[in-house]
């Protein structure tokens, strides 16, 4: 069972607050440790082979692991590529329809050049998940009002209620051919951090109950997703201040 933390994020939010600014190098060090540790739980989390060392391996030293898909290397490649294009829409206070295209874009360029940043020409059907995602013709329609949606919902929710609910809106359209799991997850930190939150890893351990409260949103029963993702940022902004503590 998974509780709403908004208090208590506000209250962690707070104490990293106390910290900043950080300098130069701490702040350096910080977005090595988030680009290689979102990389591979945002991908372990979609099925990737590769684990924590292996993807470190591939992002520091470009080295191909035995054995192992190329598809996902080059999805590691590809996270980290997203992952610098996180930390510059960052500096922006807006989140708009080209951004998320922007973010697929550089996650999927290296798998299929052809599809980055475009949405998908026909259906996806997940079977026993009782999901049914938009019609491609109708995804354009879809994104539009999403992303409209978007700027409407930002000023009436806590931040972390918001990351959530972009999240939940974003992957049940499913817009694009594949990697739609980790976009909706680097909108949601996009929004983390626009509003001064730190990074948010979703471990690989608690994906089961990541999809079923995922699967409820499609129900639109937010309430458990909301809340599991309090608990998440919850979780990464306390090991955010360890790592702080122990730069200092």
């Amino acid at each position: 069972m998974y509780n709403n933390r908004f208090k208590d994020n506000d209250e962690y939010k707070a104490k990293i607050d106390a910290y900043r600014p950080l300098n130069e190098n701490i702040v350096k060090q910080i977005q090595e440790y988030y680009r290689i540790g979102l990389t591979y739980s945002s991908n372990a989390l979609e099925g990737n082979t590769l684990d924590l060392v292996e993807t470190k391996v591939v992002l520091e030293d470009g080295l191909t692991i035995n054995g192992k898909p190329m598809k996902d290397h080059l999805e590691t490649l590809g996270h980290s590529d997203a992952f610098y294009g996180l930390l510059k829409l960052a500096k922006t206070n807006t989140l708009t329809e080209d951004n998320i295209k922007y973010l697929h874009k550089l996650f999927y360029n290296r798998i299929n050049p052809t599809e980055a940043g475009h949405y998908r020409t026909k259906d996806i059907i997940v079977t026993g998940a009782d999901i049914g995602f938009p019609k491609p013709e109708s995804l354009s329609e879809k994104m539009a009002e999403f992303s409209e949606e978007i700027s409407k919902i930002k000023s009436q929710l806590h931040p972390v209620e918001y990351s959530a609910m972009l999240h939940a809106k974003f992957v049940n359209i499913h817009p694009f051919v594949d990697g739609n799991g980790r976009v909706a997850r680097l909108l949601m930190n996009l929004a983390l951090l626009q509003s001064g939150y730190n990074i948010t890893i979703i471990p690989p351990i608690v994906r089961a109950d990541y999809i079923r409260a995922i699967q409820e949103t499609n129900r639109n029963n937010f309430v458990p997703f909301i809340n599991f993702i309090s608990e998440m940022a919850l979780e990464s902004q306390k090991e955010y201040l360890r790592i702080i503590e122990s730069l200092k």
